[in-house]
């Protein structure tokens, strides 16, 4: 039994620095994010130090892993994927991607609640597509309600503000990065002109 758990841990090591290098995180953006130590990750990766439940849990949040997945649990044969909510300011926010650093995708689903719009301003950039219901964007001077298949994108350094437009929840597509990545989007002209 030892020699099984002795295993699982010298295999996490490896687990972690393949999870890091994965997501595109440095050992200083995960010791920022999780505050534990660069050396002491640094010793977590080459196994020069065995890892504890302590230090498992914020590494597991931070790469968006179950502790199962980060120490080689074997499968239960559940093909779920099991993503947690996050309820912030009264907004339920669904992770929808599992990388650390970058390009953060979300789904918000916002209660159908009148709120007195409060604008505040952070460090990133914010891509929003509204999926139900009525938004209102306050962004700046301007005071927009966006509706089904409608999107914004802003800085988020802008002064900014979004709540339900109306007696209905709403639920939206956000992608954020908070290094200030911007939403790179394409648009390729039809090869016919159309006419009316």
């Amino acid at each position: 039994m030892d020699s099984d758990l002795d295993q699982a841990l010298d295999a996490v090591g490896p687990r972690l620095r393949a999870l890091r290098r994965q997501r595109e995180t440095t050992l200083a953006d995960l010791s920022a994010e999780t505050g534990i130590s660069v050396s002491t990750l640094s010793r977590l990766e080459s196994g020069a130090r065995r890892p504890t439940l302590e230090l498992l849990l914020p590494l597991a949040r931070a790469h968006g892993v179950t502790l199962d997945e980060l120490v080689g649990a074997p499968p239960t044969g559940d093909p779920r994927i099991h993503l947690r909510p996050v309820t912030h300011h009264g907004m339920t926010m669904l992770p929808l991607s599992r990388r650390a650093g970058g390009i953060q995708a979300y789904k918000l689903v916002i209660p159908a609640r009148k709120a007195t719009p409060d604008p505040k301003t952070h460090e990133g950039y914010e891509w929003l597509y509204i999926l139900n219901g009525r938004l209102r964007l306050i962004l700046g001077e301007h005071d927009l309600v966006l509706t089904p298949g409608e999107a914004a994108e802003f800085d988020t350094r802008v002064p900014h503000w979004f709540g339900a437009a109306d007696g209905e929840p709403v639920e939206i597509l956000s992608l954020f990065g908070r290094q200030g990545e911007r939403a790179h989007l394409r648009a390729r002209p039809t090869s016919r002109s159309s006419s009316s």
